[in-house]
């Protein structure tokens, strides 16, 4: 579903505000890996914000989320008095993982796997390839100029 005007535009400001306080409260740097922000998305009712985390040489992604959802509260207050002038109320936050670089991986392979199987298949000759077939110019018939079905051979 497309988002609207409204939502893209809460969306940023809250990914602006949640990338400064993940800073300043030290979540960037987590286990000795890397904690981003890959997403923000809004629901329609502006009430629901799900924010898709990107973890970059974590050992424990889910332990590691475990730990930001623990300090929820605080991240929405502090984000709560950031956006108090520019949203009527404050969404509710949930945390999700972003998958989408080992989607990214996972597909790469697979598209890997099928250029082998393909450069190891035999090639299939089709009956263009060998020149057995008509021109399409050929094959054309003309119509009259009164756009009439009379067509002649």
């Amino acid at each position: 579903m497309l988002e609207g005007k409204r939502q893209k535009q809460v969306a940023a400001v809250l990914e602006k505000d949640l990338n400064e306080i993940f800073q300043r409260m030290g979540l960037t740097m987590i286990d000795g890996g890397m904690v981003s922000i890959a997403a923000v998305k809004i629901t329609p009712d502006l009430f629901d914000a799900r924010i898709y985390l990107s973890f970059f040489q974590v050992m424990d992604a889910v332990g590691t989320l475990n730990k930001i959802q623990e300090q929820a509260w605080e991240i929405k207050k502090e984000l709560t008095t950031r956006v108090r002038h520019q949203l009527r109320s404050m969404p509710q936050l949930t945390f999700y993982i972003d998958d989408t670089l080992e989607y990214v991986d996972k597909m790469e392979v697979l598209f890997k796997e099928i250029k082998k199987q393909d450069a190891s298949a035999p090639l299939i000759s089709s009956p263009r390839a060998e020149g057995n077939y008509e021109e399409e110019s050929e094959k054309t018939l003309p119509i009259s100029p009164r756009g009439g079905g009379n067509l002649e051979d």
